[in-house]
């Protein structure tokens, strides 16, 4: 299990063929999707940080939106540590959950202020410290704010994908990002979350996937298997 930034040793085991369509995989999303990128709005590394916590549950429109006038009215991570929790949660009330979005992020800016200068940490031991922040979220922004790679960020597009694609049978995410490193290039993981989230929005979707005109439908064992 990955804890920390102690990443499992990723054992040479795994087969040519599982790397040869991974690569495929890769290359036709690429092709597809020459767009993807994060499409959370940010301008520094807390305010990433902030709205992928408050995405846990929640679109990216919904918090592009909210951060908006969120971004404006807290600044800095003192902003947050020192804000009313009530009127905090007010202010993120649309993007659900937000009272423990609210406990979680004044929290985790009280440490910030207190143990790391007000800065957002770059190392993922550090940074899963953080109330509110798992491997997810530790992903995103280390990789996105930073350029340091220490995973694969495993959302909602991720799971579901890797499964459909026969990638990985797990259901726990930290399980499905372990498999999902052992068979994708590391030069290629943040790019792979990327690609496989704009998939899922675009054509691989949860209810009716759009088998017939998708680019992996080829290399996926569960294409055409939807009612």
């Amino acid at each position: 299990m990955l804890r920390g930034d102690s990443l499992k040793k990723i054992p040479p085991n795994v087969s040519l063929k599982d790397k040869n369509k991974v690569t495929k995989i890769i290359k036709l999303l690429e092709k597809e999707h020459p767009d993807a990128k994060i499409a959370l709005y940010y301008s520094n590394p807390l305010e990433l940080l902030v709205a992928t916590i408050l995405s846990a549950q929640c679109t990216d429109e919904r918090v592009n939106i909210v951060t908006k006038q969120l971004f404006k009215k807290y600044r800095k991570a003192e902003d947050y540590a020192n804000a009313d929790l009530k009127e905090l949660e007010q202010d993120i009330k649309s993007t659900g959950f937000y009272r423990n979005k609210a406990r979680n992020l004044k929290k985790c800016c009280q440490m910030l202020v207190e143990k790391y200068n007000s800065q957002v940490p770059k190392t993922m031991k550090e940074i899963l410290e953080l109330p509110g922040v798992a491997r997810k979220t530790a992903n995103i922004v280390l990789s996105n704010a930073y350029g340091i790679v220490e995973g694969i960020a495993v959302d909602t597009h991720v799971r579901r994908l890797a499964k459909r694609l026969g990638l990985t049978e797990n259901e726990d995410a930290t399980k499905i990002e372990e498999d999902l490193m052992q068979i994708i290039p590391k030069d290629k993981w943040m790019r792979f979350t990327d690609l496989l989230i704009f998939h899922g929005r675009r054509v691989c979707m949860a209810k009716k996937p759009e088998c017939k005109k998708c680019v992996l439908n080829k290399l996926c064992p569960s294409a055409f298997t939807f009612d």
